[in-house]
């Protein structure tokens, strides 16, 4: 870091927080994110609230329209999420961002209790918890809920839901408007290079509607998270600080071991006339899903949902990695790969 960056003032009464909220095809659930900004606790700040639409054909416009945002509307060819935040904090005036994904509902304290962070030099960006609104409607939701629980403290990325400083961001760039996904691990790489913190806070800061009530979403959402590990692993390969690199390694190895275990239980049995190869495969798999539902205790202390989600996380191997693949494929095409949305309208 060059220089350090300027603490908020003691009083902090004229300062404006920026809400950059992006949204494609959100419908009402746009609606009642931005109802949930106008409803937050502003007793030490001002806000200005703006919404950038990345080419909706729903009502999402109109929505936002009438609940007191300015919007910009896009019509980008490749659409990213990355480019509708860019847009916004251009355009936005304070010196304090905060990003929202429409489909998320703002705590209305987070804002007030966690602008006292950026009083250290050093802190650029600060998030709290995110947590699934509706864990009830599927068992998607119910499992991918815990995927959202970090444990308080600096950490190496946020997610789409954070404070930022706006000087770090104009240093920065912003964010990569060329990634379909994992455009925020990206732009901390580059934030804590400059020697700056991204801080988890222990304070509740969105909602979010998953809204994944199909086995296809599920897939998707798995396959665009594996598209993002190898895009950035492979930014970031030749650098003295890789990101994802590992985790992307990890990935494959994980999917390869799981379906050559399927492929050599099935031909196992057949050859053998036996099931025993299948049984013990099967008895692989579940002390992998226990090994993980163990580590995962520390989240929930709910057996059923902590079963499910070992299963899970050996499940979306094989999708995470079908996503590196298809990273590899457009890109020994030379094609730019799309964006690759999971929800429906």
């Amino acid at each position: 870091m060059t220089s350090p960056e300027p603490v908020l003032p003691a009083d902090a009464g004229d300062l404006l927080v920026s809400i950059v909220v992006i949204g494609r095809n959100e419908g009402i659930r746009i609606a009642q994110c931005l109802e949930s900004v106008q409803a937050m606790v502003r007793d030490n700040f001002t806000i200005e609230l703006i919404y950038v639409d990345s080419g909706s054909v729903d009502a999402s416009v109109a929505l936002a329209a009438e609940r007191g945002a300015s919007v910009i509307a896009l019509k980008p060819k490749h659409p990213t999420a990355a480019l509708g935040r860019n847009t916004g904090w251009r355009a936005a005036n304070g010196s304090v961002i905060l990003f929202l994904d429409g489909d998320t509902i703002l705590h209305p304290r987070f804002v007030a209790d966690c602008l006292a962070e950026f009083r250290v030099p050093e802190v650029a960006v600060v998030w709290g918890h995110r947590r699934e609104l509706y864990p009830e409607r599927s068992l998607y939701n119910r499992i991918l809920d815990l995927d959202w629980i970090y444990r308080p403290g600096p950490t190496p990325y946020c997610g789409g839901d954070a404070l930022f400083r706006r000087s770090v961001l104009e240093r920065t760039g912003g964010f990569d408007e060329k990634l379909i996904a994992g455009e925020e691990p990206e732009l901390c790489w580059r934030i804590a290079a400059l020697g700056f913190v991204i801080l988890h806070v222990d304070h509740p800061m969105t909602g979010h509607d998953l809204a994944s009530t199909r086995w296809r979403q599920y897939w998707k959402r798995a396959t665009r998270a594996g598209h993002a590990y190898a895009e950035v692993a492979d930014r970031f390969r030749a650098t003295s600080q890789p990101l994802w690199s590992e985790e992307s390694r990890r990935n494959r190895n994980r999917a390869l071991l799981i379906l050559a275990a399927c492929l050599g239980g099935f031909f196992g049995s057949i050859l053998l006339a036996s099931l025993l190869p299948t049984a013990l495969v099967c008895a692989l798999f579940v002390t992998l899903a226990i090994r993980s539902a163990w580590r995962a205790r520390w989240k929930t202390s709910d057996p059923i949902t902590l079963s499910l989600y070992g299963a899970h996380s050996l499940i979306e191997q094989i999708p995470i990695y079908c996503g590196q693949l298809q990273y590899w494929w457009n890109r020994r095409r030379g094609k730019r790969s799309t964006l690759l949305e999971y929800k429906e309208m």
